[in-house]
């Protein structure tokens, strides 16, 4: 393929007058070297966004949800994504290591998350559990199901954490105490009432959604993040266009015409994180996407992704996600399976 594109290179230019034959070799040369990074890169990203499972579900567009109770001694099943919302709850299985996209977590007894981003990679993995008695039950719905109903007031709620979850969001024990007998009995239910218990389960969750807890970062999940106030909408926007600079507090506090202070404690009260956190959190999103996605240096990430300093680079990333950059690319690639 790469020769057959040159043949038209040579019979392009051929056909045209170049007295300087230098400046000729050298138009060819630049040309195959373009045409060899391309096709090398394209077959790198094919590769890339292939080294992991899209989960195919037997769910139609035509349902309204899927279940899965089940009783196991171990998971074994790799990193996946794919399209259908999914409420994920597990119980007796202390030890088990969660990863949703860029978070990495041990749970204790009982689990329950939401992911609702079509390309937000996830595994519950046996880490050091011991448990011979896990329940876990997945609940899996098309974005269809629900598309109708969220646009309305009464599921106003239900579509707010909806749209928290594309993160993958984590609830509280508490959340998980109201709604264990919905879970638990859900499974036993058909039909009609099946679909109506399944609504009330999503509706007791979503008075929870300002507790629950986001797992992934926005930059690692590919969300743009979106503010009510338009002046935080408006700094988040540069910031996320500007990451890989230097970001002053002073610009910012500039840019929507409010003092350093003030735009600190406004900015904090609106996003609950103080400025240097959110930027932090924002450069190590990207930066973990790209330990996964590409055969990047660490070296080259971290200045990539707006740090200007290896070792505070390698120190704020061990504390943020409890091992170094190499430690997790190995351990995030051991998890991903070609299918």
């Amino acid at each position: 393929m790469i020769k057959l594109i040159c043949f038209f290179i040579l019979f392009f230019v051929g056909n045209r007058k170049i007295e300087n034959e230098t400046l000729f070799l050298r138009i060819i040369t630049f040309n195959y070297g373009l045409i060899c990074f391309f096709f090398k890169r394209t077959a790198m990203e094919k590769l890339l966004n292939e080294n992991f499972i899209r989960e195919i579900t037997p769910l139609s567009d035509k349902d309204c949800f899927y279940i899965a109770d089940r009783h196991k001694k171990e998971f074994t099943y790799p990193m996946h994504c794919h399209r259908e919302f999914e409420l994920n709850f597990v119980e007796h299985a202390p030890g088990v290591r969660r990863v949703v996209g860029d978070s990495a977590e041990v749970i204790g007894d009982y689990d329950l998350v939401l992911i609702t981003s079509p390309d937000l990679e996830h595994v519950w993995e046996q880490n050091t559990c011991t448990s011979e008695n896990i329940r876990e039950i997945t609940i899996q719905f098309v974005p269809s199901f629900m598309s109708g109903l969220v646009e309305t007031n009464q599921f106003d709620m239900i579509r707010k954490m909806l749209d928290k979850a594309q993160y993958g969001l984590c609830f509280p024990m508490d959340a998980m105490m109201k709604v264990y007998s919905l879970i638990d009995k859900l499974s036993e239910m058909k039909g009609f009432y099946a679909v109506v218990h399944f609504l009330t389960l999503l509706y007791e969750l979503s008075l929870f959604t300002d507790q629950a807890r986001t797992l992934s970062s926005s930059s690692f999940a590919k969300i743009e993040v979106h503010s009510d106030s338009r002046r935080v909408q408006r700094v988040q926007d540069y910031i996320g266009k500007h990451y890989q600079e230097e970001i002053k507090l002073k610009q910012l506090a500039d840019m929507v015409g409010m003092t350093e202070v003030s735009f600190s404690r406004f900015f904090k009260l609106r996003t609950g994180k103080n400025l240097s956190d959110y930027i932090i959190d924002l450069r190590l999103g990207y930066a973990t996407r790209l330990l996964v996605d590409s055969t990047m240096a660490v070296a080259e990430i971290c200045y990539e992704c707006g740090f200007n300093n290896l070792s505070n680079f390698n120190r704020i990333f061990k504390k943020k996600k409890g091992c170094s950059p190499k430690e997790f690319r190995d351990n995030y690639r051991k998890k991903r399976t070609i299918i």
